[in-house]
């Protein structure tokens, strides 16, 4: 059977993959997993090319350079679009790939209403992003990167995390829909 076209991986083969990708980053580009810093430098290179004084003036700005990390666009982006486009092959590949915009789970709780669809993904993705930045890493960076390097805050990360989501969706969806899923 050929992997690409699997609706789904064994989860054991997706984390040696991914540990094996973690080990090609480290060893290749000396840098962890991770993709929400490549939107924190994205906004960083907007504010210089609107603003271009603010490098000289803004603290980010000078605490990236002290610690030799200026924003650049690099493997984070590299790590999004490769997420972006795998995961577009991967569901026209195996035929998993659904074109609603409201789905019926979300659907029987809130209504069939796009915009309001649309708009709840949105303010949700921004506010994931903002707490990984507040956090200091996303579940990538945190929950892969930073286990495999025995961080022991990438470990209360990753528990908080789990324990986090599953109280969102109960809150959400309540316990009957998600016996259901």
């Amino acid at each position: 059977m050929n992997p690409l076209t699997m609706k789904s991986w064994s989860p054991y083969v997706a984390g040696i993959g991914i540990g094996v990708l973690s080990w090609f980053a480290f060893g290749v580009a000396n840098s962890p997993l991770g993709i929400s810093t490549a939107f924190e430098h994205t906004a960083a290179l907007a504010e210089k090319a609107v603003v271009p004084q603010a490098e000289q003036t803004n603290e980010y700005f000078a605490q990236k350079a002290e610690a030799g990390k200026l924003p650049k666009i690099g493997l984070g982006w590299m790590l999004v679009v490769g997420v972006f486009v795998g995961a577009s092959l991967s569901s026209r590949l195996s035929g998993d790939r659904s074109i609603e915009s409201v789905p019926v789970m979300w659907r029987e709780r809130f209504g069939g209403s796009v915009p309001l669809r649309l708009a709840a993904a949105f303010f949700a993705g921004a506010l994931m992003l903002f707490g990984a930045r507040l956090a200091g890493g996303c579940t990538s960076g945190h929950s892969i990167s930073g286990s495999l390097q025995l961080a022991v805050s990438s470990w209360v990360f990753t528990a908080v995390f789990f324990i986090a989501a599953i109280v969102t969706a109960l809150a959400i969806y309540g316990r009957k829909e998600l016996n259901h899923v």
